[in-house]
């Protein structure tokens, strides 16, 4: 297998910030440490949870630095680098580099929608310039363009992108990439109310901001897959796929924020235009997360 320094439960940390709207880095060293003393086997930041779109660059570096910093080698860091254009993304690539992070992750952020080529063109520049693994990340939703599995499996023939995370929601896309690529592709789900079928099809391992409230859950579905004990991997899955539902429908960085604020931690504030739930959202979440307590 390529190098492929991730495997497990990849944790995502919010972006917060203070009542001005800049990014707090001190709270958000803190929510990096709480995911990785809970037991989280790689953090990534700067994804859809961490609202890489609304962050300058400096803020993007400062966030880079910040988690490194945290981490301290103590779990692999997977630094979202994706912008518009390629001479952007290729400076965000080459910065989490440089500040240490083990692999980067790109989404093909489009305006006007891109061909295949014009992607396989994109990453393969952004490969050329540095030597690190990347995870070509496939959210239609997010980045507005949808890379067929043929267009995946094209993308795995670049030398260093050695990844896949599949947000598209769809399970037959994971059964296609293990069929077509052999037991050995590395792909991991995006997609929170998939990760048990997603686990099934050979995924290997979750992409999520659910540990940010519930890593005990979380974690524990992927031990027991990895122990084979299917029927308590059904029966943590379905504990935790009400609250999943819940983040992804009400949105990651918004929702975990209120879930963090239930459980009596400091979330911080968000960056308009995104605003918090509403009182009758949280209250859901909160009696969600009263039944997984309980």
């Amino acid at each position: 297998m390529k190098d492929v320094p991730f495997k497990g439960i990849i944790a995502y940390p919010i972006t917060p910030f203070d009542k001005e709207e800049k990014v707090d880095i001190p709270l958000f060293k803190k929510l990096v440490e709480r995911l990785v003393v809970s037991g989280n086997h790689g953090i990534a930041p700067l994804g859809s949870t961490g609202v890489l779109p609304y962050l300058s660059d400096e803020e993007k570096e400062a966030v880079t630095e910040a988690t490194i910093q945290q981490v301290n080698g103590r779990i692999p860091t997977l630094v979202g680098v994706s912008n518009l254009t390629t001479e952007k993304t290729i400076h965000h690539a080459q910065f989490a580099e440089k500040a240490g992070a083990d692999a980067v992750m790109i989404i093909p952020m489009s305006y006007w929608k891109l061909t295949d080529d014009e992607i396989l063109t994109h990453y393969d520049a952004v490969a050329r310039k540095i030597s690190i693994p990347i995870m070509a990340y496939n959210n239609p939703a997010t980045g507005g363009v949808d890379m067929s599995p043929n267009l995946l499996k094209r993308l795995l023939e670049i030398p260093n992108v050695t990844m896949i995370k599949e947000s598209t929601g769809d399970i037959q896309r994971m059964h296609y990439l293990r069929k077509e690529l052999g037991e050995d592709v590395a792909f991991y789900n995006g997609s929170n109310p998939l990760a048990l079928a997603a686990f099934s099809a050979g995924a290997r391992g979750w992409c999520t901001a659910a540990p940010n409230l519930i890593p005990e859950l979380n974690i524990g579905l992927y031990n027991a897959i990895e122990n084979n004990q299917l029927h308590e991997a059904q029966d943590l899955f379905y504990q935790q796929v009400e609250l999943l539902k819940f983040i992804v429908a009400k949105g990651l960085p918004r929702a975990i924020k209120a879930g963090l604020n239930i459980l009596g931690e400091e979330g911080g504030n968000l960056r308009s235009p995104l605003k918090p739930l509403t009182e009758s959202e949280t209250e859901e979440l909160k009696n969600i997360i009263k039944t997984l307590k309980n």
